[in-house]
């Protein structure tokens, strides 16, 4: 019996495919997983079962740990999105995005390695939004202590983990005095307990020049929901885009860890895309497990492939497919 039982969400698109490419590499890593696969994303939705079905919140309720590939929200109403329904049935409230400067991807950017903790249940997310006039729609900010509190002790906490040195908070207080103001608080209030890491806060306009100016001067960072959902991105860009960026969501029982990227229905079905996102928060979701040599092993492996650019994929400024290119992995394995 494999000492990790993980629920694995193939998604929509491109996802199938990927999923099937960092499945095999893990394999070839020796990774002790079984696979619980679970359906979500549009298919589900279009069939009426939901963008994320009852049986599929109960395999990650069950098994605690859940890797998810791409979906895709349908258009119009009443369809909530796959990532928004993850969070709020399972209370995933920290969502975790590293960007770091992968060896072989050549960027703007030099030594930037640093990690976005993103608020992920409240703030403008809450989707409490009504008409107050027939031209005039109000949208209800929402900040409480409590979930400023965990989002700040999870930062500080993986921060101290990791070896890592600074928390900054980054705000909007001068204007939101109250909701930001409650934000930076909760955070210079948790701060007190953790003398071993330092911190400080900025301006979120502020940051965003940073960031494109010196990158590499960042740590952490910790955000509300909203200016985290973009300055996330804004870092994801900074490493090479989305197409290499990793993302974790994190509750008090589990763990979703997901390629942040979006389906890409033009190119599904024909091999061509790049799974290394996905496999990225394969290697985040093997540290969370514990089994911090097979993801090392995995981590070191991408970067072999990456650096001698024979075998890599087309945004990547190659001619691979999505499974030549985890077989090269998985011959550097």
């Amino acid at each position: 019996m494999a000492k990790h039982t993980v629920t694995l969400i193939p998604g929509d698109g491109i996802g199938p495919e990927i999923a099937e490419a960092v499945q095999k590499i893990m394999k070839a890593a020796g990774a002790d997983i079984q696979w619980d696969v679970a359906e979500g994303g549009e298919a589900c939705a279009l069939a009426g079962r939901g963008v994320m079905p009852e049986e599929t919140l109960a395999s990650i309720k069950r098994n605690k740990v859940a890797l998810k590939g791409p979906t895709t929200t349908p258009t119009g109403g009443g369809h909530q999105s796959a990532n928004v329904t993850l969070r709020k049935r399972l209370d995933l409230y920290a969502n975790t995005r590293p960007a770091k400067n992968i060896p072989g991807l050549k960027t703007r950017f030099d030594g930037v390695d640093l990690i976005i903790v993103r608020e992920n249940t409240e703030d403008t997310y809450a989707g409490i939004e009504h008409m107050v006039a027939p031209n005039v729609a109000q949208c209800l900010k929402i900040i409480t202590w409590e979930g400023s509190v965990r989002v700040a002790e999870y930062a500080f906490e993986m921060s101290r983990n990791l070896g890592r040195k600074r928390v900054t908070c980054v705000h909007k207080a001068n204007i939101h005095k109250l909701s930001d103001g409650l934000f930076l608080k909760a955070h210079e209030e948790v701060a007190k307990r953790f003398s071993d890491v330092a911190f400080d806060s900025i301006i979120v306009d502020n940051a965003c020049m940073q960031l494109v100016s010196r990158p590499e001067q960042f740590d952490v960072l910790s955000l509300p929901n909203l200016y985290g959902d973009i300055v996330s991105d804004l870092c994801a860009g900074l490493v090479g885009g989305l197409g290499v960026a990793p993302g974790a969501n994190i509750g008090t029982t589990g763990a979703v860890f997901e390629a942040v990227h979006g389906s890409a229905p033009d190119i599904a079905g024909k091999g061509l895309a790049n799974p290394t996102a996905l496999l990225l928060s394969g290697v985040m979701m093997l540290q969370h497990l514990k089994e911090n040599a097979t993801a090392t092993r995995i981590e070191k492996a991408l970067i072999a492939v990456l650096s001698e650019g024979k075998h890599v994929t087309r945004d990547l400024k190659g001619t691979a497919g999505t499974h030549a290119f985890a077989d090269a992995i998985c011959a550097k394995l």
